[in-house]
């Protein structure tokens, strides 16, 4: 009743609004390829109405008094379009407008819809990726990637070259979300920290919420990704091919039912492979590294159909398939597979001022680790997302609401550092329901947002308010604040002690979870749920010193209120026999509290044929484990990414790109000493004078020592040239860590020896585009 009651009163709104001005709405596409043109301005020339499209391509332009206006779309790099309307009272117009590539640059009309963006979008804690963005990274093994990019976002740490996580401004990788296209992506980076699973030339857009992000996400308490896939070629077959020293990849798209007219419903695929050979080619080329090669090998496929209807509605069906194999001789081997299918829809009304948009999709992820020094270890997850949202845009106010629905099973088993077997088979579901109202008046913009999650298996609600605000000081000043409340059930349980940290398993709120915990002042209190539970606060200030120079300063803190980790000091079975000893001794896991905060600096420099990215990152964090506090394995104080392109020569065919990143030591925790440890396999009649024990290792206080400080310079050179009307060769020469530095990845705690990342590499890759 409440549900219809709130589409009653904005559809009265909407009429109302409707009837005293005209609204004029629609998509943006290519002309060349008939894909959406995102982020672009859509306004009426010599008025204050405008817009910009989102990344559907999509715009509305509400309350324009009845008249005769020339509608323009203007973006870098494509022909300005203005096209002559009459609209009458009441009139709802819905529009298809199509831009032409031109060779003429229009700096000025790109930067003016970042600003305008900028001015009535709070994006507090968020970075907007484009391939644009991702091209003027250096590119290692001769492709850019998503994942190289991502290491040099503000509040972003990596752990490393090879096996390396990101962390992002205190949350572990389980507490960050990915979608592609509205599914959830369980495993988004191969073991080689180089490369993600998604394919750059399919990427149309990214974002990356750092913290603070709206009620439209939920279900994590860190971060989100949001991945968009590009369509196909609707006008013609084209297609990519690739070759480098790392791997190969390959791109084919095209229309299996090409639209007759501009406007007219179409039907197109694109499908995309990408293999990692490095294991192969690096016993020849890399010898020097190890020469029994390096030990990543990887397989990526992704393909979609999309269909496209008159009016701009779209739906779309897709399916990937990524695996991944990893063989550290004599530490570990690892290999997971992570496969899916799904599809979602835009909708757009003729009569009504909504967009209406859907997704359903199912996954399967499952990951196992052999070793010559640990017990085995296990962990599947599968399970469908569902979600529907619908977008009212009422005169210069947006409101959004929608639900979101994840059904999911895991099954993981799992030995900790003490030789205890943990491991849980479990069903849950999850249902939330969220309203987001966006509210831009003048200076400032607020948006007030609400988000109801249920949790089923734990027969628990949470209901999470969040706020987001901007406030116009100047035009070129604004200030920002948001934050909220966020949970979620999914945990992720791994060594803090493991010297290769690739093991993510996925389980739900765990049964066998300790009923009391102590906190930091000594307080026994009660555990009411099984949730992890974060509230975040950021706020900071956007300076735009001029059209080509911005800055962007950012403060955040986290609190994790409840964290469920793996309990690392588990020495007893969870018994009756055993019910008097503490549960700190007994219990599979333990409830964790934590803090991050920090500052994050950004400045960048664009202009035609110069980029310049400058981050700092300023970040400490903590943990509390009703024991001890400590420093997680990922708490970096200093990171510092530098990142230039530039562009040159008499056709503007030559790019040279560099990258140089400089980060402080990570903890971890020392070694103190050996000794035989027995395992008493026959209980109390072990004969433990006869028998003949492990090595046993006795650790030091947890993540008390500082591994040295990593620093890493990466640059490459591309050349272009042109064939035919759209054929096109690039060839690429990279260097990974051009001056050889020698950076740690880890201390063989047996051996006592030291390994080191990734040393110089350089790369050689050749492409064609036809």
């Amino acid at each position: 009743m409440k549900h219809f009651l709130v589409v009653l009163a904005f559809s009265f709104i909407s009429f109302f609004s409707i009837g005293q001005s005209a609204i004029v709405k629609g998509f943006v596409y290519e002309k060349e390829t008939g894909n959406p043109i995102i982020f672009t301005n859509v306004y009426l020339e010599n008025t204050s109405y405008g817009g910009v499209t989102d990344v559907n391509g999509y715009f509305a332009i509400n309350r324009i008094p009845a008249g005769t206006y020339n509608l323009m779309v203007t973006f870098l790099g494509y022909d300005t379009l203005r096209e002559t309307i009459t609209l009458k009272n009441g009139e709802m117009m819905t529009k298809q407008l199509y831009l032409q590539k031109s060779s003429i640059e229009l700096d000025e009309f790109e930067v003016s819809s970042e600003k305008q963006e900028a001015q009535t979008e709070v994006k507090m804690s968020v970075v907007k990726i484009t391939p644009k963005e991702l091209k003027q990274l250096p590119s290692v093994g001769g492709e850019a990637d998503l994942a190289q990019y991502l290491q040099v976002l503000p509040g972003v740490i990596f752990t490393g070259d090879q096996g390396g996580q990101l962390y992002i401004r205190g949350g572990s990788p389980i507490q960050n979300k990915v979608l592609l296209d509205g599914m959830i992506i369980y495993n988004p980076f191969h073991s080689i920290g180089l490369f993600s699973v998604f394919e750059t030339d399919i990427i149309r857009n990214a974002d990356i919420y750092t913290g603070g992000f709206n009620a439209e996400y939920g279900g994590r308490i860190s971060s989100i990704m949001d991945i968009t896939t590009r369509d196909g070629n609707a006008k013609s077959f084209s297609g990519k091919i690739g070759m480098s020293t790392f791997g190969a990849k390959a791109l084919l798209e095209g229309p299996l039912k090409k639209p007759k007219e501009l406007g007219d419903p179409y039907i197109s695929y694109i499908l995309s492979g990408k293999t990692s050979y490095l294991d192969r080619t690096s016993k020849q080329l890399y010898q020097y590294v190890d020469t029994a090669g390096l030990p990543f090998n990887f397989n990526d496929l992704y393909g979609k159909i999309t269909l496209s209807g008159d009016n701009g509605s779209k739906f779309n069906l897709f399916g990937f398939n990524y695996n991944d194999n990893v063989n550290y001789r004599g530490i570990a081997e690892i290999g997971w597979q992570n496969y899916g299918a799904g599809a979602n829809f835009v909708l757009v009304p003729l009569y009504s001022p909504v967009l209406v948009e859907g997704n359903f999709s199912y996954s399967n992820y499952e990951i196992t680790q052999q070793s010559t020094t640990i017990n085995p270890r296990s962990s599947s997850i599968d399970g469908f997302n569902l979600g529907l949202n619908f977008t009212y845009f009422i005169l210069d106010d947006e409101i959004k609401y929608g639900i979101d629905v994840v059904g999911l099973s895991t099954d993981f088993s799992f030995f900790n550092s003490l030789n205890r077997r943990i491991e849980q088979q479990q069903n849950t579901t999850e249902l939330a329901g969220y309203l987001k109202y966006k509210w831009n008046r003048g200076k400032m913009v607020l948006e007030p947002s609400f988000r109801a999650q249920y949790y089923a298996s734990l027969g628990t609600f949470s209901p999470e308010p969040r706020l987001g605000f901007k406030y116009n000081i100047s035009d070129d000043l604004r200030f920002k604040l948001a934050g909220g409340l966020y949970s979620q059930n999914l945990i992720s349980a791994n060594s803090d002690r493991d010297v290769v940290n690739l093991f993510y398993g996925f389980l739900t709120g765990p049964d066998n979870l300790q009923n009391t915990f102590t906190d930091e002042n000594g307080n026994v209190k009660e555990v009411e749920h099984k949730l992890q539970k974060s509230q975040h606060l950021m706020g900071g200030f956007e300076f735009d010193l001029n059209r080509r120079i911005t800055f962007n300063l950012e403060g955040y803190y986290k609190r994790f209120s409840q964290l469920t980790n793996l309990n690392r000091n588990k020495i007893f079975d969870d018994t009756e026999d055993n019910f008097n000893r503490p549960e700190i001794q007994r219990k599979d896991f333990i409830i964790e509290t934590g803090n991050a905060y920090g500052v994050d600096f950004v400045a960048k420099y664009d202009y035609k044929r110069i980029y310049f990215w400058a981050v700092y990152s300023l970040g400490f964090n903590d943990r509390w484990d009703g024991i001890q506090t400590y420093r997680p394995i990922f708490d970096r104080r200093h990171n510092v990414n530098l990142v230039s392109s530039y562009t040159f020569g008499k056709n503007l065919n030559w790019e040279i790109n560099g990258r140089w990143n400089f980060g402080s030591g990570f903890p971890f925790t020392q070694n103190q000493g050996y000794y035989e440890l027995f395992n008493f396999a026959d209980g109390i009649g072990t004969d433990y004078v006869a028998a003949n024990g492990e090595l046993g290792i006795s650790y030091a206080q947890l993540n008390q020592g500082r591994l040295p400080y990593y620093h890493r310079f990466d640059a490459n050179l591309k050349y272009k040239t042109y064939y035919g009307e759209n054929g096109e060769v690039e060839v690429n020469i990279g260097v990974t860590n051009l001056y050889n530095r020698e950076n740690i990845f880890y201390y063989d705690r047996i051996s006592n020896e030291r390994v080191n990342q990734l040393p110089i590499l350089p790369s050689l890759g050749v492409s064609l585009r036809f």
